[in-house]
């Protein structure tokens, strides 16, 4: 059975990360695309370019930053999704980055890192 206290944070913060991305001037395309067996949290426009973004929900300072889950296995997972997500939208001519928004529960915070990695 999952742990619905895990997804609910997830879900609250990927919700405040969103708001926050929509305040900056992007254009929310999908949360939660899932493809070959993997998934991102949030597409977006920045502009003209595609950002693939992991979003990171803290309740506490315990387990460290956010950035820190975001591993080179989840990394490798990201970027299978966004080719698949390229693919399926014919947008591989447009720039493409990866962030990573670490979001604070407590204080809803979100602390944005742009271009966290590269492919």
């Amino acid at each position: 059975m999952p742990d619905t206290s895990r997804i609910s944070k997830g879900r609250r913060g990927e919700n405040i990360a969103a708001e926050y991305l929509v305040r900056q001037g992007f254009v929310l395309l999908e949360r939660n695309y899932r493809r070959l067996g993997c998934e991102v949290d949030i597409i977006a426009m920045d502009g003209e370019t595609t950002v693939f973004i992991e979003v990171k929900a803290r309740s506490s300072r315990n387990m460290g930053p956010g950035r820190e889950a975001v591993t080179y296995v989840k990394q490798r997972n990201i970027i299978k999704v966004a080719s698949s997500y390229l693919t399926e939208n014919e947008l591989w001519d447009t720039p493409v980055r990866f962030d990573v928004a670490e979001v604070d529960l407590v204080e809803c915070r979100v602390e944005y890192i742009k271009n966290a990695f590269q492919v």
